[in-house]
């Protein structure tokens, strides 16, 4: 056997090797290998407040299927959008909106106070809650959603927020389904959300 044949040999056994190593890995986390895993557990217990001045707690999402977002009124453009979006769903479920939940809760809760968040809503689907409260609250929910957050300083002392715009969908039991795809027809996106009635 020569030297370049040794080579190789040497190379795509590596090779061979990386491949089932790599296989391994994907089946196990994909829980195709060693049983089921768990799946990431998202959202969880918290206590907040509405724009009302009503206590909403996690228990007010059981029951229904419900969308949630985290985002900040003074947002300038991709809060208002989705929230818009969230606004045709719910219009095109028509009376099932009674049966769906939508909620958006700030991670700017220094600004973001129930008559603020009242006055912001007003401009969308009635059926759409908003949720606030102190700082640690805030901080409960955002790491119960896994949602990043964080201040960036703009101009005269002003700031805006860096945040996760994922919608969630939640199931009745309040679990986690998937991130709920608004980038389609309302009436397709009611039509999808109507099935975890």
């Amino acid at each position: 056997m020569t030297a370049r044949t040794s080579q190789i040999l040497l190379v795509v056994s590596a090779f061979l090797t990386g491949l089932v190593v790599f296989t391994g890995v994907f089946l196990y986390a994909t829980g195709h290998l060693g049983g089921s895993r768990p799946a990431a557990v998202i959202g969880g217990p918290f206590k907040l407040v509405d724009q009302n001045g009503n206590a909403i707690t996690d228990m007010d999402l059981k029951g229904r299927p419900a969308l949630v977002f985290f985002g900040y009124t003074h947002c300038p453009d991709v809060c208002p959008t989705t929230l818009f979006d969230v606004s045709e769903v719910l219009r095109a479920l028509g009376k099932d909106a009674d049966r769906a939940g939508a909620l958006f809760i700030t991670v700017d809760p220094e600004r973001d106070t129930p008559a603020v968040m009242k006055d912001y809503l007003s401009s969308f689907d009635p059926h759409l809650r908003g949720a606030t409260g102190d700082r640690a609250a805030i901080d409960v929910v955002e790491k119960a959603y896994r949602v990043y957050a964080k201040k960036v300083p703009t101009q005269n002392g002003d700031y805006s927020m860096d945040h996760t715009a994922l919608v969630y969908l939640m199931d009745k039991d309040g679990r986690f389904v998937a991130p709920f795809n608004l980038k389609r027809k309302p009436e397709e996106a009611a039509a999808d959300l109507r099935r975890h009635m």
